[in-house]
């Protein structure tokens, strides 16, 4: 079943909480529930119950963690959590958690098991396991093991070192497991999951995109009220996307900007004026600067410097359309729309307990005088989910399905100094490499393959019989559902090599093309 984006928080009662304390999938338990058509929210472990009881949760489900529960400064819980009548499934740390609160047994006794490990269902009619195999294979990361359930408690599963790896509450609507149901490693994970919400929370499983819209709409209504607001576009999926949903809410209120920064790549222009315009009606204000972009941006080559320079000079541009607009009639510009999503705002420390790791254009690269009130339609969103709200606004496959595009453009595509004979360099090499990757058919097949230049390096080769001293090109292809993890596209030699042998051939200044083939994490998916 796809996934179903959630719309702002606090907009309906059928919300699931998702505990986080601390895990490295919390996200990916909340896009698991969206996926199951329910709409989730992630709260950190340090919220006091109280105040997750006062959401009037559907369901509350606890996640894993890095800690053991008898570690001095744990994370804990209030025993009333269990007590409220809310249905609660407690997944690895979580699982423990409500073991050692309500009386059962957790100690450490050496029955670590981390990877692929097999757990034999010892009640298959269960409400989580119904409809599952005896022996199926899940993904275990812990070092303390639950050897005694609490009072009450069914165990309905075990692995060979661990006695109690899932046990159930009917009565009370407790529930856990020992392992991550949420990661694909887990083979019935999602359908445990699901029975959960379905028939342990009792959940119906209505959250669509159509609701994502109707609220939305809504609350941008009452946010902008008889104000105007502007957008910048940035030719990607998520800026078109929440232009679209600010249109549909305010309509002729909405000036949308699109900077041509020089940091664009081949044809990106054309392509904002003719595709976005023709689906939406919106206005558009085209403003031209690339001389800005490129004067700020000359000398600096720290990654952090280059993004927030962009950013800084985003709002300076869009303050100064915000003049130019304010000599037309109509009231007050007060609000930007952005189309900040929920990996951005995690990357960036904005999630529970997460490390900056790096300033996101619309989350750490703003300016602290900014003078407008921001939209962000789609900050709780993951990126398939957008496709799907774009999809639902009407907006044209090419642009619901474009790969994406970072905010700051090919100025953190270049590794050193950004120039503008650089930036025509990559921009080229750039282009055979989106061309060759449609003509192959693999466009879908990838979730973004940013090409980079590395400009302070020059590497010796040999063209034309004689010796060349030239940049080298790094391709950097990668799969993902959603940008908080990515692995390497694993391309067809044959494509790879009609992609390098077209960038040397025709990229002057160019004699070497690499692959990147690192997974995120360690690395992330944009070089800078």
């Amino acid at each position: 079943m796809p996934a179903a984006p959630p719309a702002a928080p606090d907009t309906t009662t059928d919300v699931v909480l998702v505990v986080d304390f601390g895990a490295q999938y919390a996200q990916l338990i909340a896009r698991r529930v969206r996926e199951a058509r329910v709409y989730s929210e992630i709260v950190p472990s340090t919220m006091p119950v109280a105040e997750m009881l006062a959401r009037n949760p559907r369901a509350i489900i606890l996640s894993g963690g890095p800690s053991s529960v008898y570690a001095e400064g744990a994370p804990s819980l209030d025993r009333s959590l269990f007590e409220a009548g809310v249905p609660v499934f407690g997944m690895c740390y979580g699982f423990q958690i409500m073991a050692t609160t309500l009386g059962g047994t957790v100690d450490d006794n050496g029955a670590r098991e981390y990877g692929r490990t097999p757990l034999t269902v010892s009640k298959a009619g269960s409400t989580l396991f119904e409809g599952t195999p005896t022996e199926q294979s899940v993904w275990m990361s812990h070092g303390d093991a639950c050897s005694a359930a609490p009072e009450g408690f069914t165990v309905t599963a075990s692995t060979d070192v661990v006695p109690v790896a899932a046990f159930e509450n009917d009565e009370k609507k407790l529930y856990g497991v020992q392992y991550h149901p949420e990661v694909m490693h887990s083979t019935y994970g999602q359908q445990v999951l699901e029975h959960f919400l379905y028939r342990g929370a009792g959940i119906e499983p209505t959250w669509t995109t159509t609701n994502v819209v109707e609220e939305q709409v809504a609350l941008i209504r009452e946010q902008v009220g008889d104000k105007r607001a502007i957008c910048g576009l940035s030719g990607g999926v998520d800026s078109a996307v929440a232009a679209a949903l600010v249109q549909k809410a305010i309509g002729s209120q909405l000036t949308c900007v699109y900077v041509d920064h020089g940091l664009m790549r081949k044809g990106e222009t054309e392509q904002v004026e003719k595709d976005f315009v023709a689906a939406t009606g919106a206005k558009l204000k085209v403003v031209d600067a690339e001389k800005r972009f490129l004067d700020a941006l000359a000398g600096v080559s720290d990654p952090e410097q280059k993004r927030k320079i962009i950013g800084r000079e985003f709002i300076r541009v869009f303050e100064q359309a915000q003049l130019e607009i304010l000599q037309e009639d109509g009231p007050e510009v007060a609000f930007l729309v952005q189309g900040t999503l929920y990996p951005d705002v995690v990357e960036s420390g904005g999630g529970t307990g997460t490390a900056n790791i790096k300033s996101h254009h619309n989350v750490g690269g703003l300016p602290e005088d900014i003078e407008f009130q921001l939209v962000e339609p789609l900050r709780q969103l993951f990126k398939d989910e957008v496709r799907m709200v774009g999809q639902e606004l009407g907006l044209p496959e090419e642009i619901v399905q474009r790969q994406p595009f970072p905010g700051p453009g090919l100025g953190i595509r270049i590794v050193g100094d950004v120039t503008k004979e650089r930036l025509d360099l990559l921009r080229e090499a750039d282009a055979i490499a989106r061309e060759e990757l449609t003509a192959a058919g693999l466009d879908r097949d990838i979730w973004q393959c940013p090409v980079v230049l590395l400009a302070d390096v020059r590497s010796v080769g040999v063209q034309g019989d004689g010796r060349t001293y030239g940049h080298p090109i790094v391709l950097r292809p990668v799969s993902s559902e959603d940008a908080m993890t990515a692995d390497w596209s694993r391309l067809p030699y044959e494509t790879l090599a009609k992609i390098s042998t077209r960038i040397t051939n025709e990229v002057a200044d160019v004699n070497r093309v690499v692959l990147d083939v690192t997974s995120k994490p360690p690395g992330t998916i944009e070089w800078e």
